[in-house]
């Protein structure tokens, strides 16, 4: 299955992006892409898109990810709405104010470690009566 989407290019902290049409299973850093339809500099802003070759694909079934979607819809080649790229965090629900009764499964347990010391003081307890009873 193929898509539309940016191969990176450039140094440290100067990139640059291809648009390139790729095997969606290939990695995009492989280099090995079926065309370039485009290009994109997120510093200068500067964009060439190939509006011919990229609808040419697009009838073809090709899809796009999400960032690619976003600026052809930008750029006017596509008509729709934007995707939300950044993910949403959720927000936490609100607890009940008054808490509920535990069911036996979440009673909290003891661990091994906090029953062995408390093992280990009963019997320096024990030891040290004894002594005083002698």
């Amino acid at each position: 299955m193929l898509t539309i989407r940016f191969l990176r290019q450039g140094k440290k902290h100067q990139p640059f992006f291809k648009i390139v049409v790729i095997d969606k299973r290939r990695s995009p850093k492989s280099g090995k892409f079926v065309e370039e339809v485009g290009f994109y500099n997120p510093l200068t802003k500067e964009k060439r898109l190939n509006k011919e070759r990229i609808l040419y694909w697009l009838s073809k079934g090709v899809t796009t990810s999400d960032s690619v979607h976003n600026l052809l819809v930008k750029e006017g080649i596509i008509k729709g709405k934007k995707i939300p790229v950044h993910s949403v965090k959720k927000q936490k629900e609100e607890l009940p104010s008054e808490p509920a009764a535990e069911s036996p499964s979440e009673q909290t347990t003891e661990s091994p470690t906090e029953q062995k010391t408390e093992a280990s003081s009963e019997q320096v307890t024990e030891s040290s009566s004894e002594k005083v009873t002698e």
